[in-house]
């Protein structure tokens, strides 16, 4: 399971060889494709041909002009405006072929949550409390913040409330029972202060999970982003993981 790759080549095949050494199944994808790097081309052909499954992002669908850019950061409508003119026609087309959420193996899967799929960011309980409501589904899968965290509402034969916490390199969950949203944190731009490339590993027969960290060459693809004369900030947050 990877998310928010943001056009980020370097880091995304970092994360597709370690990946490949797993011997994973299926590979899914959690949106935002594009924005912010400086690869939207290369790293959506990847995704296209190594994904099973792909979600669209809010980042995507401004791409396509389905989203008002007004609604995004400086730095971030720049990057949208500046991939709007250098994606290609097939770039294009795949991403207009996406949807922000759907569901794959009994799992829910949502570029942000389950209540709205395109925009909010589930990063605090009450949160995580309203999305697990709204969801169908026991097990989410959520992007878009990325931060590399979980919540959970255990199950008991009376209500309780949900927990959750940042997840580390290596953690691991048993997420059989109870209501779970996972979110793997980000591959191109991780925002949880550590630089490093993620991706969450699901065994959905034995209903665990494993948060994972790669490293990759951080410089290259900081170097693309200055080359592109995209805004230098975009590249400077890559090596400090916010």
């Amino acid at each position: 399971m990877i998310s928010d790759i943001h056009a980020n080549r370097p880091a995304l095949e970092a994360v597709l060889e370690a990946i490949g050494e797993t011997g994973v199944e299926e590979l899914w994808c959690l949106g935002d494709l594009v924005g912010y790097g400086a690869e939207p081309d290369r790293c959506t052909e990847i995704v296209r041909e190594r994904c099973d499954f792909s979600l669209s992002g809010n980042h995507d669908l401004a791409v396509l002009g389905e989203i008002d850019v007004s609604t995004f950061s400086e730095t971030a409508a720049t990057a949208v405006e500046w991939t709007q003119g250098v994606a290609t026609e097939e770039t294009l087309s795949y991403l207009r072929g996406l949807s922000p959420q759907g569901s794959r193996a009994g799992f829910g899967l949502f570029h942000a949550s389950p209540r709205d799929p395109v925009w909010e960011y589930v990063l605090s309980l009450d949160q995580a409390e309203a999305g697990l409501d709204a969801m169908e589904e026991r097990v989410g899968l959520i992007g878009h913040s990325h931060v590399a965290l979980f919540f959970t509402r255990p199950a008991a034969k009376r209500p309780t409330y949900a927990q959750g916490a940042q997840a580390s390199d290596g953690a691991g969950l048993e997420v059989a029972t109870g209501r779970w949203l996972l979110n793997p944190g980000s591959v191109g731009q991780p925002r949880d202060g550590d630089p490093r490339a993620a991706w969450l590993e699901l065994d959905t027969e034995a209903w665990t999970a494993r948060y994972h960290r790669v490293p990759y060459d951080i410089d290259a693809a900081a170097r693309a982003i200055l080359d592109a004369g995209l805004p230098s900030p975009l590249a400077e947050r890559l090596r400090i993981g916010r």
